[in-house]
């Protein structure tokens, strides 16, 4: 015995079917089925995509292409920077040589001195000061390498036979002959490429004078650095926005600070360091002393690449001089004066305001060594402490306590003040001027003036000869009797009344 199934169109009602045909879910009575979104293949394709791309995949892709325009955006400013580069290294080396010398600057001024004249006497202080030590240093070089002449022949050919001893230990041979051998292809190769070695001279020759244009450059803007340097910064922070200039005004101004005291605190630890290394010279008898110390002291504006180089050379001298016992005893000196400045002068000198940890400046001076060379080597540091200071400076938003960043802000509001002020006199005598010709348009022009109408019914000669007074027609006056009627102006006939023109009509 069979069962009778339900009803096709109760099985329709009951079970709804999808739009590929299929039969969905039954759904509980009461509720409507889950309607599909109305798209297109391809955007439903293009979010079935989206879907199979992982979260990380699309986190990835959109710094990346963002990374990517930075680094364009840089690669161009390089270049443009490139073309310019000497203007560049000029203004870089005047502005460390300001904040270097600005307190001898500082001294002319208070002395009553003219500030250019200032600059000018502090910049001619400083270059006697430098040409004094350059000669004295000199004189040292050539007493000094007069004297070791033989030790340094001496040297070379225990360093040669060294060499070979080295070499045969390792299985290899290695005489004089070689060496001289070598020296003799070396001298071949050079006359060989006398062109290209002359080419090079020549560049060498351009380069040189590119460093004259670009020292006089720098001398000439140090003047002005160290005469007009703050109201060329103030000039500066007018291309800011008004309501930030304060914080970045303020920020500069650290961020100066801070490079002025660092390069005051490289003076004094490469004295410091040119002085413990000379001492340890004099000490062990090594010569040129004093070109070692003053080469230290240069040196030392180079941070941990500089005390390194300087240190080896001195440590050469003496294994050259005296042998491998004081090379070492040297080379002691040299690493005690290093540790003495990077743990005990720096941190209780430079302080906590330009206190930089020692990967940052190591990678600084890669950077700066690998972008400008030498010269990259001396300015990265400095700019990274006036980096890490104006950060500091707006992230602990220190204008808000800072005196002249308030004064500032005081004089951009009264300034403010002060222009709408000036801007609602403007408009308020523009409009008064506006009134004051309307009036006189009204007084003018026939017509306009509401108590002065020009044209009325009793003609326009009534009205020319007394334009100010206007007459009524038609209308009795006050005491009963008729309006006066002027007797040069034309008569106007009364009007009928009702019944005589109806009696008129009649008879016609």
């Amino acid at each position: 015995m069979t069962v009778p199934g339900p009803p096709s169109s109760d099985l329709s009602a009951e079970t709804p079917t999808t739009p590929t045909g299929g039969a969905s879910a039954p759904t509980e009575p009461g509720t409507h089925p889950p309607q599909q979104p109305h798209s297109s293949p391809r955007l439903a394709e293009e979010e079935r995509i989206q879907e199979d791309i992982p979260w990380g995949v699309r986190i990835a892709a959109s710094w990346s292409w963002r990374v990517i325009i930075i680094l364009i955006a840089a690669g161009v400013a390089i270049w443009l920077i490139s073309h310019v580069m000497l203007i560049l290294i000029a203004l870089l080396i005047a502005g460390l040589l300001s904040t270097l010398i600005r307190p001898l600057h500082d001294v002319f001024v208070k002395l009553k001195f003219p500030r250019v004249l200032a600059a000018i006497t502090t910049i001619l202080t400083m270059l006697a000061f430098i040409t004094g030590v350059l000669v004295l240093v000199g004189q040292q070089l050539v007493s000094g390498f007069a004297e070791m002449a033989d030790q340094v022949e001496e040297g070379i050919y225990e360093l040669i036979d060294w060499g070979e001893q080295t070499a045969q230990s390792f299985g290899f041979q290695f005489s004089g002959d070689d060496f001289n051998q070598a020296v003799d292809e070396v001298i071949g190769w050079i006359q060989e490429n006398q062109e290209t070695i002359m080419s090079s001279a020549g560049a060498f020759g351009s380069a040189a004078a590119n460093v004259g244009v670009g020292a006089v450059l720098i001398l000439f803007t140090l003047i002005f650095f160290l005469s007009d340097g703050r109201r060329l910064w103030d000039y500066m922070t007018l291309f800011v926005p008004g309501k930030h200039r304060p914080a970045i005004h303020g920020a500069g101004r650290r961020g100066w600070t801070a490079v002025g005291t660092y390069m005051r605190v490289q003076v004094f630890v490469a004295f410091v360091d040119a002085v413990g290394i000379y001492i340890g010279a004099l000490i062990l008898d090594i010569p040129l002393a004093l070109p070692i110390a003053v080469l230290v002291f240069f040196g030392g504006f180079v941070p941990v690449v500089g005390a390194v180089v300087t240190g080896a050379v001195a440590v050469i001298v003496a294994l050259v001089d005296q042998g491998f016992v004081t090379a070492m005893i040297m080379l002691g000196v040299v690493v005690l004066v290093q540790q003495i400045e990077s743990n005990v002068l720096q941190p209780i000198v430079m302080g906590k305001a330009v206190k930089l940890h020692p990967l940052a400046v190591v990678l600084a001076v890669t950077a700066g060594t690998t972008l400008m060379n030498i010269l990259g080597a001396l300015i990265a540091v400095p700019i990274l402490a006036f980096i890490k200071r104006a950060t500091q400076y707006l992230n602990k938003e220190e204008w808000r306590g800072d005196p002249e960043a308030l004064e500032m802000r005081r004089v951009q509001t009264e300034e403010a003040f002060a222009r709408e002020a000036h801007k609602e006199a403007v408009e308020a005598e523009e409009q008064a001027s506006m009134e004051t010709l309307k009036r006189r348009v009204k007084q003018t022009v026939p017509g306009l003036h509401p108590d002065r109408p020009v044209f009325s019914r009793q003609g326009s000669a009534g009205a020319s000869e007394d334009p100010g007074r206007s007459v009524p027609v038609g209308r009795p006056a006050g005491d009963g009797s008729r309006p006066r009627r002027d007797e040069s102006s034309p008569s106007v006939p009364a009007p009928k009344p009702a019944a005589e023109d109806h009696r008129e009509d009649k008879e016609s």
